[in-house]
Protein backbone atom coordinates (compact mmCIF):
# COMPACT_ATOMS: atom_id res chain seq x y z
CA UNK A 1 0.00 0.00 0.00
CA UNK A 2 1.57 3.57 -0.66
CA UNK A 3 2.33 5.67 1.70
CA UNK A 4 -0.12 8.48 0.98
CA UNK A 5 -2.80 6.11 1.37
CA UNK A 6 -1.83 4.93 4.32
CA UNK A 7 -1.36 7.96 5.74
CA UNK A 8 -5.01 9.41 4.75
CA UNK A 9 -6.58 6.29 6.32
CA UNK A 10 -4.89 7.08 9.35
CA UNK A 11 -6.28 10.56 8.79
CA UNK A 12 -9.99 9.24 8.71
CA UNK A 13 -9.56 6.65 11.26
CA UNK A 14 -8.28 9.26 13.94
CA UNK A 15 -10.88 12.13 12.34
CA UNK A 16 -13.48 9.52 12.96
CA UNK A 17 -12.02 8.13 16.54
CA UNK A 18 -12.45 11.73 17.38
CA UNK A 19 -15.55 12.48 16.56
CA UNK A 20 -16.95 9.66 18.28
CA UNK A 21 -15.40 10.40 21.41
CA UNK A 22 -16.48 14.17 21.28
CA UNK A 23 -19.87 12.91 20.95
CA UNK A 24 -19.33 10.35 23.74
CA UNK A 25 -18.02 12.87 25.97
CA UNK A 26 -21.18 15.62 24.80
CA UNK A 27 -23.39 12.89 25.77
CA UNK A 28 -21.47 12.30 29.35
CA UNK A 29 -21.60 16.08 30.26
CA UNK A 30 -25.71 16.06 28.53
CA UNK A 31 -26.01 13.19 31.36
CA UNK A 32 -24.34 14.79 34.15
CA UNK A 33 -25.93 18.18 33.82
CA UNK A 34 -29.27 16.08 34.15
CA UNK A 35 -28.29 13.95 37.23
CA UNK A 36 -26.86 16.81 39.49
CA UNK A 37 -29.80 19.32 38.65
CA UNK A 38 -32.62 16.67 38.35
CA UNK A 39 -31.37 14.57 41.27
CA UNK A 40 -32.07 11.26 38.35
CA UNK A 41 -32.18 8.10 39.81
CA UNK A 42 -31.25 8.66 43.27
CA UNK A 43 -34.55 7.97 44.51
CA UNK A 44 -36.46 10.77 46.99
CA UNK A 45 -35.51 11.73 49.80
CA UNK A 46 -38.17 12.07 53.17
CA UNK A 47 -39.13 15.43 54.19
CA UNK A 48 -40.00 16.31 57.75
CA UNK A 49 -42.90 14.47 58.88
CA UNK A 50 -43.42 12.54 55.80
CA UNK A 51 -42.03 8.98 55.11
CA UNK A 52 -40.46 8.71 51.80
CA UNK A 53 -39.76 5.78 49.45
CA UNK A 54 -36.70 3.95 50.42
CA UNK A 55 -33.21 5.25 48.30
CA UNK A 56 -32.04 2.97 45.55
CA UNK A 57 -29.58 0.52 46.30
CA UNK A 58 -25.62 2.08 44.65
CA UNK A 59 -26.39 -1.28 42.02
CA UNK A 60 -29.86 0.72 41.18
CA UNK A 61 -28.32 4.33 40.94
CA UNK A 62 -25.71 3.07 38.90
CA UNK A 63 -28.36 1.29 36.40
CA UNK A 64 -30.11 4.23 35.97
CA UNK A 65 -27.18 6.42 35.83
CA UNK A 66 -26.24 4.20 32.69
CA UNK A 67 -29.55 4.15 30.89
CA UNK A 68 -29.34 7.75 31.39
CA UNK A 69 -25.77 7.95 29.63
CA UNK A 70 -27.12 5.82 26.70
CA UNK A 71 -30.57 7.80 26.02
CA UNK A 72 -27.87 11.07 26.04
CA UNK A 73 -25.90 8.59 23.41
CA UNK A 74 -28.95 8.20 21.30
CA UNK A 75 -29.85 11.69 21.22
CA UNK A 76 -26.17 13.55 20.38
CA UNK A 77 -25.89 10.60 17.87
CA UNK A 78 -29.04 11.87 16.03
CA UNK A 79 -27.94 13.70 12.76
CA UNK A 80 -29.19 17.49 13.02
CA UNK A 81 -32.46 19.01 10.43
CA UNK A 82 -31.70 21.74 9.19
CA UNK A 83 -34.56 24.51 9.46
CA UNK A 84 -36.12 25.38 6.10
Amino acid sequence: MPEETKSADATKDAAQNSAEKSRDEVALELMKFIAVTTGYGKGSSAAAGFQGKPSKSAEEYTDALLQLFEKCRSVVAKPVVAAK
